[in-house]
């Protein structure tokens, strides 16, 4: 089992990282703006892969094709932790950010690269979409 949790460790989580899904950066505005940068690392997990342990807060929006998006983060300090798309029911994507150990990560996938920018380019030794990879 691998752990994360945020800045103030208020929200820790545990999981299995052989569950993985895949890993991704997403270059989304919305992605942007949620972490200041020019991309989200994420991996993708079925949520009964990860334990979650502490209470979050989630902000929902609607992503630019549509999905319903809600982004669980921690009310005490702020950090960004988890994104949960209803359009992918069972499956969490979390931040890759908040992991304790990522040596076992390997990214896959770039997304949204019509919106990467300039000082952070789409990534592209991955597989590359426009927009959001196929289901």
């Amino acid at each position: 089992m691998q752990k994360g949790h945020c800045l103030c460790e208020q929200v820790q989580y545990e999981f299995d990282e052989t569950q993985v899904g895949f890993g991704l950066h997403c270059h989304c505005k919305d992605c942007q703006r949620v972490t200041g940068s020019g991309k989200a690392t994420v991996i993708l997990f079925p949520l009964d892969a990860v334990n979650i342990k502490g209470e979050y807060k989630t902000y929902a929006s609607r992503g630019f094709e549509g999905s319903h998006v809600n982004r669980g983060f921690c009310p005490n300090c702020g950090s960004q932790m988890f994104t949960f798309v209803d359009e992918i029911p069972g499956m969490v994507f979390i931040k890759a950010g908040g992991m304790e150990d990522t040596s076992w990560l390997s990214v896959e996938t770039t997304c949204w690269t019509d919106t990467a920018r300039d000082w952070s380019p789409a990534d592209t030794d991955t597989m590359c979409f426009e927009l959001n990879p196929p289901r």
